[in-house]
């Protein structure tokens, strides 16, 4: 693929990358993170040239961040902004683009966690194949964790089945729902897939347009699922490029999910992701058909661990949470329908 990008290049101007790093209350991570891709801009192919924005999303680290920038002398490549207000992901990343465009309007846009470390060539490696597969519209990274164990995941799109697959827990179903059961284990051949995760995302910036960007209207989880289906809809691949090796802190950024730590109660903003990815996309009458497979699923599937007295295996108060926070109830699913109507009038990024 070495050959083809630098075919590409030739007598053309470089292929600007434009990361973008959303942070809140994550300043040393994202310091971290900086002093990886500094380091990979001396890795990349010739040719590709990569500017920063961080977005502070309103937790006071902007200062922090901005004189670790200064003292690095980081300030050619990368920048930091304030957000107005903690929005998001979404909302963050879209205010990033915002920002970035003013000066420069990248070839790809590159969504990367702040609790990530960039192994050598990872960047090169997914705008290679971008470059070479123009079909494509999304490319994710492998992930390895800080002892350097792989975590090579991408993932299906969920739906009914892998709600119940997921509640039960119970072998011959988890054999028999097994093409629904939404982690894959990937491998090491580059593979198209449903949806990579935003902890490592390159899209086209062309993509990102056509999109309006990611949804607003989640505050955290889902968005990118949501961004590559609707990516989908559009005739825009993604795919998992496991050459582009990034090291996770898996849970560092959200406080959710840290690896190696008892399973926790999950916030209220990531039923509503869910509520809302499943109206949003499918509509109204599948989202609660989902929650009543999901409700009763994970209903039988916590007697049968609370029978086998392995309540550890089983997230704190999720079914109380799955029913509170359900399409299910006529209030909730009238907000959200009124929601769906206007994302498919108006998307979310403005220029």
């Amino acid at each position: 693929m070495t050959a083809t990008l630098e075919a590409s290049r030739t007598g053309s101007s470089p292929i600007v990358v434009g990361i973008i790093i959303v942070t809140y209350k994550s300043a040393p991570l994202a310091v971290d993170c900086l002093q990886s891709i500094a380091t990979e801009r001396v890795h990349c192919a010739p040719g590709i040239q990569i500017k920063v924005v961080i977005v502070d999303n309103a937790s006071g680290d902007t200062a922090l961040i901005a004189e670790a920038i200064r003292t690095n002398s980081w300030s050619s490549w990368a920048s930091v902004i304030a957000a107005p207000r903690n929005g998001g992901f979404a909302y963050g990343n879209n205010l990033g683009y915002r920002h970035m465009r003013q000066q420069l309007l990248p070839d790809y846009l590159y969504l990367l966690n702040p609790d990530t470390i960039l192994r050598p060539g990872s960047i090169t490696a997914l705008v290679q194949f971008l470059e070479s597969n123009p079909g494509v519209g999304i490319a994710g990274s492998s992930f390895e964790h800080p002892d350097g164990t792989p975590w090579p995941f991408a993932f299906r799109f969920p739906s009914i089945l892998s709600e119940v697959a997921a509640g039960l827990q119970f072998g011959l179903v988890t054999r028999l729902l097994r093409r629904s059961v939404i982690a894959v284990d990937m491998g090491s051949a580059q593979q198209a897939i449903d949806w990579v995760s935003g902890a490592s995302m390159m899209v086209r910036r062309t993509v990102f347009d056509a999109l309006g960007g990611l949804d607003e209207n989640f505050f955290l989880y889902f968005e990118e699922t949501d961004f590559c289906l609707r990516a989908k809809k559009m005739g825009f691949a993604t795919w998992y490029v496991p050459e582009s090796r990034v090291m996770h802190i898996a849970g560092q950024s959200t406080k959710v999910t840290e690896r190696d730590q008892p399973l926790k109660r999950l916030p209220g903003y990531w039923f509503e992701s869910r509520r809302w990815y499943f109206i949003a996309n499918h509509g109204l009458g599948y989202a609660i058909a989902v929650d009543a497979a999901a409700i009763l699923a994970f209903g039988l599937g916590f007697l049968r661990l609370a029978v086998q007295r392995r309540r550890d295996r089983h997230i704190p108060g999720y079914v109380r949470d799955l029913i509170r926070y359900s399409a299910l109830w006529p209030r909730v699913s009238r907000k959200e329908h009124r929601r769906r109507h206007l994302r498919l009038v108006a998307p979310p990024l403005n220029s």
